[in-house]
């Protein structure tokens, strides 16, 4: 990587409208110009195989897309998909003929396979989806942050659509009429993935376009086979791979919040503005010019630490190879979904059990982590409020925690040493300029 022009991966915005291949493509396209701005140790594989330490664990980049991102969805049917395919894969032959392969299909239109006919058999070469072996065990417990226990019940509490009847509902929506095949394997999982991602209003909604939705449905009334998934694999995957990833370790490379970089971008502003009036003042003054010297140092410190803001570092934090706790860590450790208690849980009805299974979340697991659940809106939790109270002086400087991902520290010195040069270039003949200047001499 240059030294001196080193970037990070530019900012990727959603493009408007439903997802689909074309625009996933695009993402693909974009991503591949700049694949030089993230080393191998932080490309998508190593960060879903939870193989890179905070903060670019899977968790990590779970969180961004929860409070950031804002479409988590994805990243949460991604990882049930693997888990689906791999335990699909690992019953009898005799459950997976009851399920065939779904026949690829070009482009994003349904198949004219009617509710009689069989669909054609694909080949099998063309069904493979990429399995990662995805480690929640490597890492530290996550910072969860805290979460409104009687919002969430209540919420839960007024769950009262069985998933049989969401998938019945969004069926009708794009005009199939049929009931599906309940002998097959894993129907009722799969009737639950309908009922979170696929159908409209789902609490998980994936934001599919009507035809996408369409085909999925109609592949998955015949099958359960996790080929039935592929336009949707395809186009969450290529989200993920190019516009989420990028955006991602972008983020992660900043070690300040939003506060902090601004009150260190305006510091840096306001060096360089003191520079310029004192270089005013030694000019219309008699002083010897000399003393326009005492700009140097005003204008290297301004300029580095603006450019360094410009690109989310503080260099203060960074001296420690530190970051900014973010909002939702800084409250963490207190009450939590998977600190209800029994009486809690009995106020959950059984249809609500079926919406959300408690019993999945393990020690090391985020809550965002679960495939079923609630939307991931986070206005109920409670660090919310309490952020929002914070006076602006503790939210500029909030805790710092130590950046363990070695990448993310080679990148951030590699950053703030460019910012460095480039001030230096700047300064050095700016200065020099201001000392050539003649004197005015009005006082």
């Amino acid at each position: 990587m240059s030294l001196l022009f080193y970037r990070r991966p530019d900012y990727i915005a959603k493009l408007p409208g439903p997802m689909n291949l074309t625009q996933c493509q695009i993402y693909v396209e974009r991503t591949q110009k700049h694949r030089r701005a993230i080393p191998p140790e932080l490309s998508f594989e190593n960060i879903i195989q939870n193989k890179a330490l905070p903060p670019c664990t899977l968790q990590d980049f779970m969180d961004y897309l929860v409070y950031v991102s804002h479409d988590a969805e994805n990243l949460q049917f991604w990882i049930w998909l693997q888990a689906y395919t791999k335990k699909f894969y690992a019953t009898s032959p005799s459950e997976q003929a009851l399920s065939t392969p779904w026949p690829a299909v070009d482009g994003l239109q349904p198949t004219g396979n009617g509710p009689n006919q069989r669909p054609r058999t694909a080949d099998k070469s063309k069904l493979g989806v990429n399995e990662y072996e995805i480690n929640f065990d490597q890492q530290e417990p996550p910072m969860v942050p805290q979460f409104d226990k009687q919002s969430f019940i209540s919420s839960m509490a007024n769950t009262t659509k069985s998933a049989a009847d969401s998938v019945e509902d969004a069926n009708a929506q794009v005009g199939l009429k049929w009931q599906s095949f309940t002998i097959q394997p894993f129907r009722s999982e799969i009737n639950r993935v309908i009922s979170h991602y696929i159908a409209p209003n789902s609490p998980r909604e994936l934001n599919l376009s009507h035809k996408t939705r369409a085909a999925v449905l109609h592949a998955l009334q015949h099958t359960t086979h996790p080929s039935a998934f592929a336009l949707v694999r395809d186009i969450v995957e290529g989200t993920l791979r190019g516009q989420s990833h990028p955006n991602f370790i972008r983020w992660s490379i900043c070690n300040g919040n939003r506060p902090r970089v601004l009150f260190v971008r305006n510091s840096g502003i306001a060096h360089v503005a003191g520079a310029v009036l004192l270089a005013i003042f030694l000019i219309l003054s008699h002083a010897s010019r000399w003393w326009r010297l005492f700009c140097f140092p005003l204008f290297l410190v301004g300029f580095s630490i603006g450019v360094a803001a410009y690109k989310g570092l503080c260099v203060i934090i960074h001296t420690g190879h530190c970051r900014n706790l973010r909002p939702w860590e800084q409250f963490a450790g207190g009450g939590s979904l998977g600190s209800l208690d029994n009486d809690d849980e009995a106020a959950l009805s059984t249809s609500t059990d079926d919406v959300f299974s408690m019993s999945n979340r393990g020690p090391k697991r985020g809550i965002s982590m679960d495939t079923f659940g609630t939307s991931n809106s986070y206005d109920h939790e409670l660090w919310v409020e309490r952020y929002k109270k914070l006076p602006l002086l503790q939210r500029i400087f909030a805790q710092n925690l130590w950046i363990q991902e070695e990448t993310i520290r080679v990148l951030q010195d590699r950053i703030v040493l460019q910012s460095h040069l480039w001030s230096l270039i700047v300064t050095v003949p700016l200065t020099a300029a201001l000392v050539a200047l003649p004197q005015v001499g009005l006082y």
